[in-house]
């Protein structure tokens, strides 16, 4: 396995669970912004990559580069594992003009790579990466039972509320899972950091709440929802999630609301991290 040298601790995790050697793509940094990067020598001919696709820009070049270095070293066959995969939001043009780089960035890597596996891809206008994916292999795996049983067990009887109806899949695949009630509410997006959260039409007094998504950026729709749950009466509101970007101050928005706790898994390095999805991968890996 193949992994890149701040990504440490989820490559070793990775590797235990496979039992398998692992080696690290050692980065230098130009003061020009540029990247030098050296790979073992010598590389197997069934290759497994793991990189996380999270703050994308570098690690995007870096890793188009180290793709079809590892065909010179001898690779033949690359897997690529991305816990967390990059602009799959943009799945449509909404007005004249704008790149769909959700199907741009998704044919890139399948130029380069055999096989993919994520976890929890951020798509809601196509069933599967394969339609964005010519000629590669792709598989989704999601996170949401590992949050779900980190909830029940934390929490017991917690209400899962999901911040909005993209939502619906995870939440519903968590509480399914491990008996829990659910449900989502409903979103208007005015801006990226504007939005507008109606709950469901179900009773929250005195219930304790988690809300669960798939990842969390700037936080604004989990602030939303934290608060009118709040409003509504719950006891408690907490916060699961897969992939915690909490850009800027999010953390500090969701503590200032009211949110209890914030988990999430380690599918994206963070302090929140608590829930491994070492095992989740390996297991993918080896039937892949």
């Amino acid at each position: 396995m193949l992994a890149f040298d701040d990504e440490q601790p989820a490559a070793q995790a990775l590797a235990a669970a496979l039992a398998m050697p692992w080696a690290l793509v050692q980065r230098h940094r130009f003061p020009d912004g540029e990247s030098k990067l050296r790979l073992p020598p010598t590389l197997p001919a069934d290759l497994l990559v793991l990189r996380g696709l999270d703050q994308p820009h570098d690690k995007l070049v870096e890793l188009l580069i180290t793709l079809p270095a590892a065909r010179e070293l001898g690779a033949r066959r690359i897997l690529l594992v991305a816990p967390y995969l990059a602009y799959m939001r943009q799945d449509m043009a909404f007005t004249p003009g704008e790149a769909v780089s959700q199907r741009h960035i998704a044919a890139l890597l399948a130029a380069h790579v055999d096989g993919l596996i994520t976890v929890d891809p951020h798509l809601h206008r196509i069933a599967s990466l394969d339609e964005v994916m010519p000629g590669c292999r792709s598989l989704a795996l999601s996170a949401a039972p590992l949050l779900g049983a980190w909830v029940a067990q934390q929490v017991p009887g917690a209400f899962l509320l999901g911040p909005d109806e993209e939502a619906l899949q995870w939440v519903a695949a968590a509480g399914r899972a491990h008996g829990l009630d659910h449900a989502v509410c409903h979103k208007q997006r005015l801006g990226d950091r504007d939005v507008r959260v109606a709950l469901p039409p179900v009773p929250l007094q005195g219930r304790a709440v988690v809300l669960l998504d798939d990842v969390a950026s700037t936080g604004r729709t989990l602030v939303e929802a934290a608060t009118a749950a709040l409003a509504a009466g719950a006891a408690s509101v907490d916060v699961a999630v897969t992939h915690a970007l909490f850009v800027g101050d999010a953390l500090a928005q969701l503590r200032a609301v009211g949110v209890r706790h914030v988990w999430s898994s380690d599918a994206v390095p963070h302090a929140t991290a608590v829930v491994p999805i070492a095992g989740l991968l390996a297991d993918a890996v080896r039937v892949f």
